[in-house]
């Protein structure tokens, strides 16, 4: 089923950023997540990019999917950029390790492959 327009462009934006949050935290350990800010915050910032793109999913689009916690992924958003103060790391290492996985392997095979560069 094509997706709508909007629709594939969000899902690109959430992708790509799933795919970032993979790549971050690959082969670290959370040890290594507590004690490298930068790991954190890139972390969060990727979280928070996928909740503003899931934010902009059509609601056809979102009951298609109902497997995935969309109201959960938008909230996940919301306390990242403006309750930062209880950001929880551990939840957050959760969400990167096993939660992003399962979104990503979803998503992945139903947007169709970008168009060639001639």
């Amino acid at each position: 089923m094509p997706l709508e327009k909007d629709d594939a462009t969000y899902v690109w934006d959430i992708i790509d950023a799933c795919r970032a949050v993979a790549s971050f935290v690959a082969h670290r350990s959370f040890a290594d997540y507590e004690r490298d800010r930068m790991l954190r915050r890139a972390v969060e910032r990727e979280i928070e990019i996928i909740g503003e793109a899931a934010r902009h999913l059509s609601a056809k689009f979102q009951a298609d999917h109902p497997q995935q916690p969309w109201r959960r992924i938008i909230a996940q958003r919301h306390v990242i950029a403006h309750e930062y103060g209880e950001i929880k790391n551990e939840k957050l290492w959760l969400v990167a390790n096993q939660l992003v996985p399962e979104l990503l392997a979803e998503l992945e095979p139903i947007l169709p492959q970008p168009p060639s560069s001639p």
